[in-house]
């Protein structure tokens, strides 16, 4: 499973993935924006480029300088904000009705935005809590009479529950991450460095058909996995590291987000017992989730573990430095949070992560990371964890 390949043979056995989970259809996204309207308890609602424009809107876009948003009223119909020469790319994307309202390049769209709302007549207004504060400020300055607060609870409140097709598109990223994690393994040889494992894993996942190929990727061979993301600079594998591997992709904007932890050669006494730990604290994790609980006892779950074994019940190290896992989606990190103080009860449809990582400071550290989803009665994987730390994959 570790070593005996080389980059080349592995990425001439990839092809594209077989049958491609469906796209979001044009009646979810008109769901979505049903919902949003139902949670809000503000006249209009704006949402800027970005995770949640792709959500309600279908327009994948990054955010820039320039603003991009739609303005959701109460009840009717939104409208797009939207420089006037990108107009046939929003057309393109675009996967909801809406009247497109346009600014050229030495207009001021928020003055445009302005003049929406008073034509809805709103004088409040739900700002999407990921928008720019430059941007937000320009909209306060050009409309001061409009009543402004935060979007978060509808958004969090549409997009934490995940529909079928949502899980769907999650699986797929997922499993595609997972093969791509079986073939890093196969590369490795000593000598090879963590850029050479990173550009591997790229390519493999452009190959399975990935939107961008990796959407992120940390490689960390020996002491530099004791560094939950990782050291800058490149790593050599050498005969006795620990091989730490946190890597996603996305596949229609929907992430994932996996890691394996394991050794190359024969693992030390202390990296066993450490990894065993690990795994305890996954499963014991795993094991908590129930509609209804609050997402903070997922995390204390996992540190009684660590505790139990002689790690830091708080942050403290050795032990577990961070939360045990985050929500995932159109966001690689979303609401809601495993964290202690996140009160938030678990509900069918939530997706987490689940990283109790444990760090030994100055030796390495142990990450092994799945995801999950609420069910009606407990918790299911979308990829199964790692079985063994000499038995990394299936």
């Amino acid at each position: 499973m570790i070593g005996g390949s080389t980059a080349e043979q592995e990425l001439a056995d990839l092809e594209p993935w077989p049958n491609p989970a469906p796209a979001i259809a044009a009646d979810e996204r008109r769901a979505r924006l049903a919902q949003a309207q139902g949670l809000m308890t503000t006249e209009a609602m704006l949402i800027g480029a970005g995770a949640s424009l792709r959500y309600f809107a279908g327009v994948g876009w990054n955010a820039t300088e320039r603003l991009v948003a739609m303005v959701l009223p109460k009840s009717g119909a939104p409208a797009m904000i939207c420089p006037r020469f990108e107009e046939g790319s929003l057309n393109a994307a675009l996967g909801i009705e809406a009247s497109p309202r346009l600014w050229e390049e030495h207009e001021s769209p928020y003055a445009l935005t302005a003049s929406v709302l008073a034509e809805l007549g709103a004088s409040t207004l739900a700002i999407d809590p990921a928008l720019a504060f430059f941007m937000f400020d320009g909209l306060r300055q050009a409309a001061p009479e409009v009543a402004m607060e935060t979007a978060a609870p509808v958004v969090d409140g549409c997009r934490m529950i995940k529909s079928p097709a949502e899980l769907a598109l999650m699986s797929q990223a997922k499993a595609m991450t997972l093969e791509v994690h079986r073939r890093a393994a196969r590369i490795l040889t000593a000598g090879v460095t963590t850029t050479q494992v990173r550009r591997f894993i790229d390519q493999a996942h452009r190959a399975l058909g990935a939107d961008d190929g990796s959407s992120f990727c940390a490689v960390q061979f020996g002491a530099a996995s004791a560094y939950p993301h990782g050291l800058p600079g490149d790593q050599v594998l050498a005969d006795g590291d620990l091989v730490l591997i946190d890597t996603g992709c996305r596949v229609q904007g929907y992430n994932s987000d996996i890691t394996r932890t394991y050794v190359f050669g024969t693992a030390t006494q202390e990296q066993a017992r450490v990894w065993a730990v690990e795994k305890q604290a996954q499963a014991a994790a795993f094991a908590a989730v129930k509609p209804g609980v609050a997402c903070e006892e997922i995390d204390a779950a996992a540190r009684r573990v660590l505790a139990a074994e002689g790690f830091s019940a708080d942050y403290d190290l050795p032990g577990l430095p961070h939360r045990t896992g985050h929500g995932i989606g159109l966001s690689i990190h979303e609401a809601p949070y495993l964290v202690r103080g996140d009160k938030t009860p678990l509900a069918p449809g939530m997706c987490f992560s689940n990283e109790p990582m444990i760090v030994i400071p100055g030796r390495f550290g142990v990450r092994l990371e799945d995801h999950f989803h609420v069910t009606e009665d407990g918790a299911a994987w979308f990829t199964q964890p790692q079985e063994s730390l000499e038995k990394p994959f299936e």
